[in-house]
């Protein structure tokens, strides 16, 4: 979710009674402070942070996180192992993203609180193993004994339902809640997800770090250079740098880079975070409902 979610959107989250998370990702040291500043002034629900690891002012970031006692620290792109023990004794619980049964079973050896598992049909960065959701999620309860969240192309009070039929206990959704008002993202970015259709996101730059993006002429680019055979030198000078915050935040639908999930293509419509947050749990409650009348006609 970075340039997406900022503390507009994470408070309007938390507030509806969802886990609102800023996306850190995308923020230098003084832009987090800033959303946080906004967000404890906003919002007096529990909310998390997201935080790439391997990112390089990652000290400052914990700093900032430890200043405003953020509860939940959701962290990714990286080993836990070496912050997991510094987080909790700021306080804080920490939820691990992967997207490999074994990552998830390193992450709970690092002593996180919950697992969240992504599958294949996420957007964004994701794992070189291509594995979907659906055979992710069982995979993973079977392996660890911590919480499991699952992600990747849950968009729905349905897909919610069906995740917690497999075994997770909870769920992390982002490419869906790209489409609401609330959303730092760029408007045009905006309405060419309302636009895409079944297809129109692939994964790319498995050489480099996998991303999921969204068709456009950037995107045709990278698949051109990766079907030449170019080294990963030359896909690391095309990507360059900056790619992202052009396309997603600053609205260049040619040159920049659109990370989205296979959710976007059932997307049509801008809802309301909290409304949105709401209506999911309410769908996702009536199907489970359904499937335990079924269950009960056996």
């Amino acid at each position: 979710m970075i340039w997406c979610s900022g503390w507009e959107l994470a408070s309007a989250v938390s507030m509806a009674g969802g886990l609102g998370t800023l996306g850190a990702g995308s923020m230098r040291p003084a832009e987090l402070k800033q959303h946080l500043e906004r967000m404890t002034e906003h919002c007096d629900q529990p909310f998390a942070v997201n935080l790439p690891l391997l990112y390089p002012q990652i000290q400052e970031h914990l700093g900032l996180l430890a200043e405003f006692k953020v509860p939940i620290v959701i962290t990714s792109a990286g080993s836990p192992g070496k912050w997991t023990s510094y987080l909790h004794d700021q306080g804080a619980k920490v939820l691990h993203v992967v997207s490999s049964t074994r990552f998830a079973v390193k992450a709970q050896e690092a002593g996180v609180d919950a697992v969240i598992a992504e599958g294949f049909e996420a957007g964004g960065h994701n794992g070189r193993e291509e594995t979907t959701t659906l055979c992710l999620i069982p995979a993973v309860r079977k392996a660890i004994d911590v919480p499991l969240v699952a992600a990747g192309g849950i968009g729905s009070g349905e897909a919610i339902a069906a995740a917690l039929v497999l075994g997770a206990d909870g769920v992390q959704i982002g490419s869906r809640y790209v489409a609401t008002p609330e959303s730092s993202a760029h408007p045009l970015f905006k309405e060419k997800i309302l636009q895409a259709t079944e297809g129109d996101t692939h994964l790319a730059l498995k050489g480099l770090t996998p991303v999921r993006l969204l068709d456009n002429p950037f995107a045709q680019q990278v698949r051109e250079a990766e079907k030449r055979g170019d080294s990963l030198d030359e896909l690391q000078a095309l990507l360059g740098r900056g790619r992202a915050k052009k396309g997603m935040a600053e609205g260049d639908m040619a040159e920049g880079e659109l990370e989205i999930g296979q959710v976007s293509a059932h997307l049509d419509e801008l809802t309301p975070a909290g409304d949105l947050t709401v209506r999911l749990w309410e769908d996702a409650q009536k199907r489970l409902q359904l499937l335990g009348a079924w269950a009960s006609l056996r």
